[in-house]
């Protein structure tokens, strides 16, 4: 379906080396590609050269961006409705937290849907109960994955089964509008940490964000340590787009499912809302 796993190790390369901006054959050389072949398979997974996602991998970039959003990110422009493919988040997706009960008890009342599908960036595991989406996650060891996800509610009760929930949450990769339903998710987490994933619905597309204007966002500007916290226990990936916070210093930063997979992210995102998308330099 894609040829992220093929690019992956040139990914890794590039986020080590940006500071240098590799040239075409010194990154075709990292994967023992072609200049060729790697600028072919490269273009067709990102849209863009391997150049071009150099440049959005930058620090320059990075705080150019954060530059620009720094005043209005949170602005009440954000709830004028959809003004571009960057925002989707805020039109389509809604949060339905659990009952204390369900809270509690690990999941005893639910009965959850689970399946395993491909994206952009490697394997996903993507489990559903009648309410909406409970658990989102890259799944590079399928086993691994599900122990994560029977770990998070071990009392509830699973089959592995693709619905029309997890369908509909799949279609935020092709960005395929007129086939979005509203996506719902069902999720569990202190009062905290649901009103920092909100805020997180709030970044657009292609844009980002601080952890500190995040905690400024959730009115806890002291709090950029718990609201990072709460960031890394988000259990929804890239619907809940916890990989568009980064640092202050316009460093990337860390990420829950790997450091290379969040720049894959960013500059996938990046390379789909840029104005000149398409230009093959």
């Amino acid at each position: 379906m894609n040829n992220y796993d093929k690019i992956a190790t040139a990914i890794a390369y590039i986020n080590d080396n940006f500071r240098e901006q590799p040239d075409l054959a010194e990154m075709a050389a990292s994967v023992h590609m072609s200049p060729f072949h790697f600028q072919r398979v490269f273009s067709e997974w990102a849209g863009v050269t391997p150049k071009k996602f150099l440049q959005y991998l930058t620090l320059h970039h990075a705080k150019s961006v954060l530059k620009q959003e720094k005043a209005t990110v949170y602005d009440a422009a954000f709830e004028t409705g959809l003004s571009g493919t960057g925002r989707l988040h805020d039109l389509f997706i809604n949060i339905e937290s659990m009952t204390p009960g369900e809270y509690k008890n690990g999941g005893k009342s639910l009965h959850i849907n689970y399946s395993f599908a491909e994206s952009p960036f490697g394997n996903m595991l993507v489990a559903s109960t009648s309410k909406g989406i409970c658990f989102m996650a890259f799944a590079d060891n399928h086993e691994e994955a599900l122990q994560q996800l029977m770990g998070a509610f071990p009392n509830a009760q699973f089959t592995q089964m693709v619905d029309l929930i997890q369908q509909n949450a799949l279609y935020i990769f092709t960005r395929e509008q007129h086939r979005l339903s509203e996506i719902k998710l069902h999720l569990k987490g202190s009062a905290f940490q649901l009103k920092v994933w909100e805020a997180l619905l709030k970044i657009p597309m292609g844009q980002l964000t601080t952890y500190g204007q995040l905690a400024h966002a959730v009115e806890s500007p002291g709090a950029s340590r718990a609201v990072g916290t709460a960031v890394g226990q988000n259990p929804i990936a890239f619907l809940i787009p916890c990989h568009r916070v980064i640092k202050s210093t316009g460093e990337l930063g860390h990420y829950h499912w790997g450091d290379n997979r969040k720049s894959a992210m960013i500059g996938w995102e990046a390379a789909k809302t840029d104005p000149q998308h398409g230009c093959r330099e």
